[in-house]
């Protein structure tokens, strides 16, 4: 991106230009990667399920079925936009970007690596939040938007399960937040230094559990697919959507259920800090800047290691538990995750008076 703004700069174009450009072309960016991301998550997801139930999956297009996604998205791409006839037109077609671009504002926020500086704020971990609670609105419009049952029960269900589930989130944040002393995501993965001993998932066990479940509430994930149930709703909120609008959705879908995932490695899992203690780049103390390279690619691959993990153990969940009932979700969230939040973050004020005494 600065490469980018330094030849803008060399042409005498305005700050303002400038400043439009740069965004402009990191939101493409973004979207690129994101879209790549997608079509690997899905396919891996695809073998995965494969596996448990002892299928093959895709297995036609390309060399063992590995560019079948690509080939569902080009599907996607010249599909016809259909459009119900009473639907309420404006928030029908402005509803999927409700949905998608905070998404990829939430990946502006996550630092991937220590130099990145996507957007720094002392405040990033719940500026997450913030912004995480925005998709929401845009269900729950793409719901009642397309006037069909099943997709206003699916816009519905979501809104009740979000305002549900980000209560104990939010409890055991600030249960992080109090163990490290900082709201800063970049302060909070520094806190977390050294050996995997470390992380914050040790002393805060019992937050990294919730904070888990109500991410897949959340992410509209198994047990939790609430929105959707395919064998309830037929496709929920998004019922009414083809083509690219579809597209938009099902992206942001699976691309916050990266985001998210790569959240919970920055705030109980060390983020791009390496499990051992040391990085491979501080062997060699070059000058040249290729152990300054060779660090930021240890970084990201170590973030995205754990990602993953948090990935395949969503998906190993979908494979294995079958979906629950509504209400005894939310008893769940109201009866059970939320005071064991408060719990946790009674045990992790105390761990933190215990700490500051000795």
């Amino acid at each position: 991106m600065y490469l980018f703004q330094e030849i803008l700069l060399k042409y005498n174009f305005s700050d303002w230009f400038i400043f439009i450009a740069g965004l402009v072309f990191y939101f493409i960016l973004i979207t690129i990667f994101i879209i790549i991301t997608v079509l690997i998550l899905v396919l891996f997801e695809r073998k995965y399920l494969a596996m448990f139930t002892r299928r093959i999956g895709p297995n036609r297009t390309g060399i063992r079925g590995c560019l079948q996604t690509i080939a569902d998205s080009f599907k996607l791409l010249f599909k016809e936009n259909i459009k119900p006839a009473n639907a309420e037109q404006f928030l029908y077609f402005i509803s999927p970007l409700i949905v998608f671009i905070p998404v990829i504002l939430l990946w502006l926020i996550i630092p991937f690596t220590s130099e990145s500086a996507n957007y720094q704020s002392q405040i990033s971990s719940f500026l997450f939040l913030a912004v995480l609670s925005i998709p929401v609105f845009g269900v729950l419009t793409a719901g009642c938007s397309s006037m069909s049952k099943y997709s206003i029960l699916g816009g519905i269900r979501s809104c009740i399960q979000i305002i549900s589930s980000e209560i104990p989130v939010s409890l055991v944040l600030v249960s992080v937040v109090i163990f490290t002393g900082t709201l800063d995501l970049n302060n909070i993965i520094n806190f977390q230094s050294g050996i995997f001993l470390n992380w914050n998932i040790f002393p805060n066990i019992l937050g990294f559990v919730i904070f888990f479940i109500c991410s897949l509430i959340m992410m509209n994930r198994t047990p939790f697919d609430f929105p959707e149930s395919e064998s309830e709703l037929v496709a929920g909120y998004h019922c009414e959507y083809s083509g690219m609008k579809f597209a938009m959705l099902f992206l942001a879908e699976y691309a916050l259920t990266f985001v998210i995932c790569t959240y919970m490695t920055a705030l109980f899992m060390g983020g791009y800090n390496s499990p051992v203690g040391f990085y491979l780049a501080d062997l060699f103390n070059l000058n040249n800047g290729f152990d300054y390279i060779l660090k930021n690619i240890e970084q990201l691959f170590w973030i995205s290691i754990k990602t993953f993990l948090l990935i395949m153990l969503i998906m190993w969940i979908r494979a294995s538990y079958p979906r629950f009932r509504f209400d005894k979700t939310l008893e769940l969230c109201w009866y059970i995750l939320i005071p064991l939040a408060v719990f946790n973050l009674c045990v992790e004020i105390f761990i933190k008076y215990l700490r500051g005494i000795l």
